[in-house]
């Protein structure tokens, strides 16, 4: 089994995966792989038992609902590669997660990322101490880019003279082209002077850690969560989706409060990538000087 989860994860790298999600995609494969070995079960003859079994097995060891969700998501793009190689007939985790792991709503009340306000995400800033976790949270809440995206950013690819960002391509995005307003630059600018003091490796990335290498996904994580927990918004030993504050509430943030102050849908679309699929959108080119001016029309201040 171990030759086909390597071959599974070359085909991820392939496919143009996140090098970033290889090594949890393998950690949860090793986990199953061990639980197969541990009954005696190949593979090729897995089926909804086992998967059951495999259930049953996680909740008993006290993993949490989100990380048997992640890992049953894992496998189930798993199975659907030993499927295309031919080496199984059919995916036995569909099934699984329908039955055993889809959400339902309590009491009416569907599960909900937390949305803060205006005034609680310039707490959140002016409550944190380190001037570059300050320009993390910031460009986060101001431009609506992935943490991903964030991770990626060069020095190269920011522009302090028009206020802009341009990210690196993605199979998720369309639109590139970020703006940024007064606030989110002043920040951003305060981070770079320190940043050149301390950055001996030469690093190219806009964000690096105190190794001076490339921050990664915990470093945003930890930046996000650590200031919203410091403001009473993030509460790490809760169950409900509610009671936490990561980097991709900061996307439903920037979403929701331009949409209130009035910013056409098609501008949001535009500025968070997504797709626009209608011919209407297809012909309808966006001028960045029109959607510069609609996002500084719209976009919150912290007061920062």
């Amino acid at each position: 089994m171990v030759v086909v989860i390597a071959a599974y994860l070359q085909d991820c790298e392939v496919r143009g995966m996140s090098p970033r999600s290889l090594p949890g995609y393998k950690s949860a494969l090793k986990d199953f792989s061990g639980y197969l070995d541990s009954i005696k079960t190949d593979i090729i003859d897995v089926d909804k038992n086992v998967l059951k079994g495999y259930l049953e097995h996680s909740r008993r060891r006290g993993l949490s609902q989100r990380s048997i969700e992640l890992t049953f998501s894992v496998l189930s793009s798993y199975y659907e590669y030993l499927v295309y190689e031919g080496l199984v007939s059919s995916n036995p985790v569909p099934a699984i997660r329908k039955r055993y792991l889809r959400r339902y709503k309590d009491n009416g009340d569907p599960h909900e990322r937390q949305l803060i306000s205006v005034e609680d995400s310039a707490r959140m800033i002016k409550a944190e101490p380190d001037i570059r976790n300050k320009a993390i949270l910031i460009l986060l809440f101001k431009t609506g880019m992935r943490r991903n995206e964030l991770i990626t950013l060069d020095i190269s690819d920011v522009d302090l003279v028009e206020n802009m960002i341009r990210l690196k391509p993605t199979g998720k995005r369309t639109n590139r082209t970020l703006f940024m307003d007064d606030e989110a630059a002043y920040i951003l600018r305060r981070w770079l002077r320190v940043r050149e003091g301390i950055n001996k490796k030469k690093e190219t990335a806009l964000f690096i850690s105190s190794w001076g290498n490339r921050i990664s996904r915990n470093d945003v994580y930890q930046a996000v969560t650590n200031a919203a927990e410091r403001v009473g918004l993030h509460n790490p030993d809760s169950e409900r989706m509610e009671d936490h504050f990561s980097p991709h509430n900061c996307r439903h943030f920037f979403t929701t409060h331009l949409r209130r102050a009035g910013m056409r849908r098609e501008f949001i679309q535009e500025l968070r990538g997504d797709s626009r699929r209608e011919a209407i959108d297809i012909y309808d080119h966006i001028d960045l000087k029109e959607l510069k001016e609609a996002y500084l029309a719209c976009i919150p201040q912290l007061g920062i």
